[in-house]
């Protein structure tokens, strides 16, 4: 169907919201997006685009944009966190020369899809927190916390976590708290670094680092399993201590990274079940979700931001390739539903693969270091259907 003059308005202006923004603009809709904070600030801290979704970036034309906002990626190393040593190196760079995995502060990822956004035509709308959607009318209806009402022809919902959209369509779920929790902060990087991923593995626990902006600075997020709950969500604060102590185990290099940590947050990691309605259409209208609002994922496969990248091209081009909104909808959900549960189902399993501990960890590490040895590339191979699947030519 034509999307030329269709009123479209999306909630929230994080990388789902901006992404969908843009796609749709592009394709000649009238696009809102309502953002609850009073401007879209530096914010968050390190991500990972592998090539599914750096093909959705150039495809909306914001490919050179990124390779200006990031690092190249050339590795990822798999290392044991107390000694350091090597289990497994995956050579991205050599073994897939043609497909770009990119390190990036968020806020740079933000900046780089807000222009493009308004470079579509995009009209962003501050301070708007939505309290309520309402899909009982023959429109999709919002409300916000200061009383004002709208209704769209089109409404998306990439509201995240705690999606309103997602509860309209759905009703409430609650998450179930994983007993695992996430400290990130950025350090400061001198110069020279490795632009390389690295992830030390221990018993209960985990730390990924890598490089952003030029190897000025360098990304951390580290990972441990307790009883005691965290609330979810990227805004609490925590003693830098912790994180230090909760490491204090393992190798030098880790301990000479969290020595320099100065602001820490700390957040709880919940498990979400894949929304099991996407998208609804009504008398005079519609309403589709995407992103974490459709599909959290734990942070383990590194793929939140590629996912939600992957369902705003889909989104934009399913509605333009079908008729009539119900149809582009349904094929929307139909093409995304397996596929983010199938990534959700392995980051899962990526965080009980880094947290081995007694015999089975030494078996587990001996079992990678013989087959990166005699096979370099099984492992990277092995996920060819996530990194090299291609949604704009699908």
């Amino acid at each position: 169907m034509s999307l030329i003059g269709q009123e479209v308005t999306v909630l929230g202006a994080g990388v789902a919201g901006l992404a969908v923004a843009r796609a749709l603009a592009l394709r000649g809709a009238q696009v809102t997006v309502l953002e609850q904070a009073d401007a879209v600030r530096e914010v968050g801290a390190g991500l990972q685009i592998s090539p599914n979704g750096a093909v959705v970036l150039r495809a909306l034309g914001l490919g050179e944009a990124l390779e200006t906002a990031s690092m190249r990626a050339r590795a990822v190393e798999l290392r044991d966190g107390p000694t350091g040593e090597m289990v497994m190196r995956l050579d991205v760079a050599r073994a897939r020369p043609d497909q770009g995995y990119h390190f990036l502060h968020r806020a740079d990822l933000i900046a780089l899809l807000l222009e493009g956004a308004r470079e579509a035509g995009v009209t962003l709308r501050l301070l708007q927190r939505v309290a309520e959607v309402d899909l009982s009318g023959p429109r999709p209806v919002w409300r916000t916390e200061t009383g004002d009402r709208g209704e769209t022809d089109l409404l998306i919902g990439a509201d995240g976590l705690h999606s309103k959209t997602r509860e309209a369509l759905q009703g409430k779920v609650a998450p179930v708290f994983t007993h695992q929790v996430a400290w990130r902060t950025i350090i400061p990087e001198p110069p020279g670094g490795a632009d390389v991923a690295e992830v030390y593995m221990g018993p209960g626990r985990h730390l990924v680092s890598y490089p952003l902006r030029g190897g000025t600075m360098r990304n951390i997020v580290a990972v441990e399993e307790r009883e005691r709950w965290v609330e979810e969500g990227w805004n609490l604060r925590d003693d830098k201590m912790d994180v230090q102590m909760a490491f204090e185990g393992f190798c030098p290099r880790v301990q000479g990274w969290l020595d320099r940590v100065e602001d820490v947050w700390l957040w709880g990691l919940f498990r979400h079940p894949v929304a099991r309605r996407w998208q609804a259409v009504q008398a005079a209208g519609a309403v589709a979700i995407l992103g974490d609002a459709a599909h959290p994922t734990l942070p383990f496969l590194a793929q939140g931001a590629c996912m939600a990248l992957e369902d705003a091209w889909v989104l934009a081009d399913s509605l333009a390739r079908h008729d009539t909104p119900a149809a582009g909808l349904a094929a929307y959900q139909a093409a995304r539903a397996p596929r983010c549960t199938k990534i959700v189902a392995a980051a899962n399993a990526n965080a009980r693969a880094y947290h081995l501990s007694g015999p089975l960890r030494g078996l587990a590490h001996l079992g990678l270091r013989l087959g990166s040895s005699l096979a370099p590339d099984f492992a990277l191979n092995r996920f060819d259907w996530l990194y090299g699947h291609d949604v704009t030519r699908a």
